[in-house]
């Protein structure tokens, strides 16, 4: 049995957010010859439902590792610790810093409305978020954003040891599980399903991606993709607007 695991920004969809046609044909040559089809995203679940019911995609790693499906069923859950989100609420409030907190169905923010959150949000085609909070207290929270300026981050980094800062905006860092990553949410569901890690092939460009490529059997790095996850992958296909994924797959005779 073999499983495709694809990243969805800079993988999936081109860098205006946009599917390119031979992605999507390319996935379903894929999921008719046999071949499980799914997503490792750093995105909540509700960011790409869209996407999913296009492609027909029921099997996903969300949140970076913190939230995996397989089939429609939830295999693994893995949410920030209350009281250390809590804690970091408290810290950030002192420091008008706003939150947004984020469990699989939405994401609400500390605040009415901040620049910052309106400016980051944005780039994900997303609206502000309602407020509300103290969303954390009655929620699962997997993923905060914390929407500080990299030399505001440094009075967090080293406070909240079950916490993983990353950066991913100028003003703005995803707040992860501590020790969680792709690459562990594929291992995890790989066990939970009884595929071999040698039948796994990962599709990504961006730097969350390097230990998921490099965990898979078969690693491939976008044409698009830095040279710092060119060089730890086992091949590199064209570009995501160079239809990629379908030159990929055709590559490694998967369609």
């Amino acid at each position: 049995m073999k499983i495709v695991f694809f990243d969805i920004d800079g993988t999936l969809l081109d860098h205006d957010k946009k599917l390119p046609a031979s992605t999507k044909k390319a996935v379903k040559q894929l999921q008719d010859s046999g071949v499980f089809v799914a997503i490792a995203t750093g995105r909540a679940p509700f960011m790409f439902e869209s996407l999913r019911e296009e492609l027909g995609i029921d099997t996903f790693v969300s949140f970076n590792g913190q939230y995996v499906v397989f089939e429609g069923k939830v295999v693994y859950k893995n949410p920030l610790s209350k009281s250390e989100v809590r804690k970091l609420h408290d810290h950030a409030e002192k420091n008008e810093i706003p939150i947004v907190f984020m469990n699989e169905e939405t994401m609400k923010s500390s605040v009415p409305h901040h620049e910052r959150i309106e400016e980051a949000i944005s780039t994900l085609k997303f609206p502000h978020p309602e407020h509300v909070a103290d969303f954390y207290e009655d929620h699962e929270i997997y993923q905060a954003l914390l929407f500080c300026s990299e030399d505001e981050e440094t009075d967090y980094v080293g406070n909240y040891d079950d916490f993983h800062f990353i950066r991913w905006h100028p003003y703005s860092t995803d707040v992860l599980p501590f020790g969680g990553s792709k690459a562990e949410g594929i291992k995890i569901l790989m066990e939970k399903v009884g595929f071999a890690l040698e039948d796994v092939y990962a599709f990504g460009d961006g730097l969350n991606d390097i230990e998921m490529l490099k965990v898979a059997g078969y690693g491939v790095a976008m044409g698009n993709a830095g040279q710092l996850v060119k060089q730890e992958a086992d091949f590199v296909t064209k570009a995501v607007d160079e239809d990629g994924i379908f030159f990929g797959l055709k590559e490694l005779e998967l369609i």
